[in-house]
């Protein structure tokens, strides 16, 4: 079904993991893609190999979002769909509310934070142009839950769905005919899970297989959360089927944050677990 058809999408750390993801299901819906990414190589054999156009950007450059917009809106004639998908974890140690360094929460909140609100800000006179559009913001589930071992993470993701429901009520109120909504993944299965699980290991001393298999354990689902999950849920938001919801926060998690009764209602054995 191409219900994307006719759009011109960007997706924000588009070379890899999630990013990758989304392009992809958003072309295979037929959308036009074009990724951004930091990583000039995998950006450009991710884009040779999903038929995307790749930008070269860092997220957190105010000057280069002007550029990137307008580089869009000059090949493919306007912009559409905003995936403010590009963040980063951190640190797996010393990020606790007491050891936090100020340069490691700089760091975080200048991607996962400045980055979003600098793409919403650009992309909304895109949209405005081209008569319509949709803003997806990759939050995380971190932002509903205590996360004293990511400081930091937790705190950027429930500013981003923050910023989310603000930057919808301000399209609304212009009458803009722009959404915006926030998707919050669990565990999802990435690079960037993986590199969180051998550092945890690491630091635990126990086998990656070990924290692999507790982390497993806690999703009422079953499994970890598949790229694919949350690159369906961003392009129904995306789409014409979701033309009536804005200023949402879907959670794809396995059912961590809303039927965990590992969490809830026993003692973890995992009270050190990283939330991602």
């Amino acid at each position: 079904m191409m219900r994307l058809d006719q759009e011109v999408a960007l997706v924000t750390g588009g070379a890899s993991g999630l990013g990758k993801a989304i392009a992809q299901r958003l072309a295979c819906d037929g959308a036009t893609v074009v990724i951004s990414d930091i990583q000039r190589d995998l950006g450009c054999a991710t884009a040779l190999e999903g038929g995307f156009t790749f930008l070269e950007q860092d997220v957190c450059d105010e000057t280069q979002w002007t550029q990137i917009v307008r580089e869009v809106e000059k090949r493919f004639g306007r912009l559409n769909i905003l995936i403010n998908n590009a963040g980063i974890l951190g640190p797996m140690d010393a990020v606790s509310p007491e050891n936090t360094s100020l340069t490691s929460w700089r760091e975080i909140f200048a991607v996962n934070v400045e980055g979003v609100f600098l793409g919403c800000r650009a992309a909304i006179p895109a949209m405005r142009r081209a008569g319509n559009g949709s803003i997806v913001n990759l939050s995380s589930m971190a932002d509903r839950l205590a996360t004293p071992n990511a400081t930091a993470y937790g705190a950027s993701k429930a500013a981003v769905r923050q910023l989310t429901k603000s930057v919808a009520q301000h399209c609304t109120e212009q009458k803009l005919n722009i959404r915006c909504n926030s998707v919050h993944p669990g565990m999802v299965r990435t690079p960037l899970l993986d590199q969180a699980m051998e550092e945890i290991a690491r630091l635990r001393g126990v086998s990656f297989d070990h924290i692999v298999a507790e982390w497993k354990a806690t999703v009422p689902l079953g499994d970890f959360t598949l790229a694919e999950d949350v690159a369906a849920a961003v392009a129904f938001l995306a789409s014409e089927d979701a033309r009536h919801v804005t200023g949402s926060s879907l959670l794809v998690d396995g059912g961590l944050v809303h039927c965990n009764t590992y969490r809830a209602g026993s003692k973890s054995k995992s009270a050190d677990r990283q939330d991602p």
